[in-house]
């Protein structure tokens, strides 16, 4: 099982990311996959998950109604688009994956055992 994030950088507040991730092994039969942030100094926060067939989402109100998370059609990537993005959104992104969570997705992120890297977002 493998999680590799990317899009993240430097944005301007106001500005948008579209960060992604891609996933392989972890895909096969029906799963929960999120993306979660650490700020230096703060606690991790669960931003955004979705179940294996892009039906059921959910957000914290942090980001609600300017991130948008997603995957594709194969399941091998998946995505959080970042809209009107302000500095209190700065921190390193993870996506992560379980399978053994499903269906219950949006009290899980931090039980979820696949995780990527993270890839660093900024906003100034």
């Amino acid at each position: 099982v493998q999680l590799v994030e990317s899009g993240g950088g430097s944005v301007q507040a106001g500005g948008s990311l579209r960060l992604s991730c891609a996933t392989t092994g972890v895909t096969y039969g029906p799963y929960c996959a999120a993306w979660f942030r650490q700020a230096p100094g703060k606690e991790r926060e669960g931003v955004a998950t979705i179940d294996a067939y892009g039906a059921t989402t959910h957000y914290a109100d942090s980001v609600k109604g300017r991130f948008t998370i997603s995957r594709d059609s194969a399941k091998t990537f998946l995505y959080l688009q970042m809209d009107n993005v302000s500095p209190e959104d700065t921190g390193m992104y993870y996506c992560v994956a379980d399978p053994s969570v499903f269906p219950v997705c949006a009290i899980n992120v931090m039980r979820m055992t696949y995780r990527g890297q993270g890839t660093q977002v900024t906003v100034s």
